[in-house]
């Protein structure tokens, strides 16, 4: 098991590996969340992680500054603000059209969403109901694997991501010029 999770580039699911092994998937299960244990109590600087509905070995959590400033080395393609903006819309209000993104952003969103969709964040599930049948979008297994999370459900409540009115009114104090007294 170990051996077929090193190798993998994507995320493997219990019933793949079930399969592989000629094990029930359930047994998987249990022997990767016994080997996630020993892992995280050994120190290792890795972890065997449920992500994306299936197992994969990363970089521990507390190793991410050393990792990141390692693999982005010479590397300048982040996504913009305007393209991270686009896709926390996406994953939080999916599916969604092009329309409802930009009524949200408040500009034009088309060269985001192809950029999007093009590197594999993004896809289209369907079409709206109405005039024109606008495609709706939602986030793919990709998003949820550079992510690191297993599903939608494990992002932050959107409420935990915005100012509480006290920082709300210093904001707005600040932006009209009034600043304290």
């Amino acid at each position: 098991m170990e051996a077929v999770l090193l190798s993998a580039v994507e995320p493997v699911t219990p019933g793949f590996l079930g399969e592989l092994l000629e094990l029930p998937a359930e047994r998987v299960e249990a022997i990767c969340d016994e080997l996630a244990a020993a892992y995280d109590s050994e120190g290792h600087g890795f972890v065997l992680a449920r992500v994306a509905g299936g197992y994969r070995f990363q970089t521990h959590p507390d190793m991410a500054p050393f990792v990141e400033r390692f693999a982005l080395e010479g590397v300048s393609s982040r996504l913009s603000s305007a393209a991270l903006e686009t896709l926390a819309i996406i994953a939080y209000r999916q599916p969604v059209s092009r329309a409802q993104i930009a009524a949200l952003r408040g500009v034009n969103v088309d060269g985001v969403v192809r950029m999007l969709a093009g590197r594999g964040y993004i896809e289209p599930v369907g079409h709206a109901e109405g005039a024109g049948a606008p495609l709706l979008y939602a986030t793919t297994s990709l998003f949820l694997e550079k992510l690191g999370i297993d599903s939608l459900a494990a992002l932050p409540p959107v409420g935990d991501l915005l100012p509480g009115a006290d920082e709300m009114a210093a904001m707005e104090e600040s932006l009209r010029g009034e600043g304290p007294h």
